[in-house]
């Protein structure tokens, strides 16, 4: 027979547990320091809640990684403090995209929602055909694209300018010397020798 419902008997469907109450002194069960020890970080409070990468205090490594060795050169592009983004939009997508004779700008490549905004340089690669005639406007172009792009009719235009072709470094390296220059200079030595020992003193 159940047991008959009043105000007395009323309890959960689930048992519950209750929640542990800490920091009520040494008569709570829980003891002088609540379970966390003595000192420390961990028996801090909102020691649990460190951001993430949070090292205990020393140096993160996201902070320790720029003052080290490495390519921090201008050349070392994408590397380094001159790292640089592009958003890559390829040919196959103009040509599915716009019509010809269409003038692809930046803002043209938004609407046709092939990227998503402005705020970094876009550069047109040469993945796919293009077969209509296109005046592209764009930070940067691959080798491939812009043969493409001229190939059918169409112009290029650099919105940062033109890049220039470095020059490749001269070596420091001493040009070697001809063997006819070696063998004059050799005669010349052999030459002087014996006026040198006619100088010679005498005892």
């Amino acid at each position: 027979m159940a047991e008959e419902l009043n105000l007395h008997s009323l309890k959960p469907a689930q048992p519950r547990k209750d929640r542990k109450r800490v920091g009520r002194g040494m008569g709570s069960g829980k003891g002088r320091y609540s379970g966390r020890g003595i000192k420390g970080q961990k028996s801090r409070s909102g020691s649990h809640y460190m951001p993430a990468g949070f090292e205990g205090g020393q140096m993160p490594i996201d902070m320790r990684l720029p003052k080290l060795r490495g390519n921090t050169s201008a050349d070392a592009m994408p590397i380094g403090p001159f790292r640089t983004a592009t958003q890559p939009v390829n040919l196959r997508d103009l040509e599915a995209r716009f019509e010809a004779g269409a003038e692809v700008t930046p803002e043209a490549l938004v609407t046709a929602r092939l990227i998503k905004n402005t705020k970094i340089d876009i550069k047109i690669l040469g993945s796919g055909e293009l077969t209509k005639k296109l005046s592209v406007s764009a930070h940067g172009f691959s080798k491939t694209a812009k043969e493409k792009i001229e190939a059918a009719g169409g112009t290029v235009s650099w919105l940062r300018g033109e890049p220039v072709e470095k020059k490749p470094k001269r070596s420091k390296a001493k040009a070697p010397v001809a063997n006819d220059e070696v063998e004059v200079e050799a005669e010349i030595v052999e030459e002087a020798t014996p006026a040198a020992a006619d100088e010679a003193p005498t005892e």
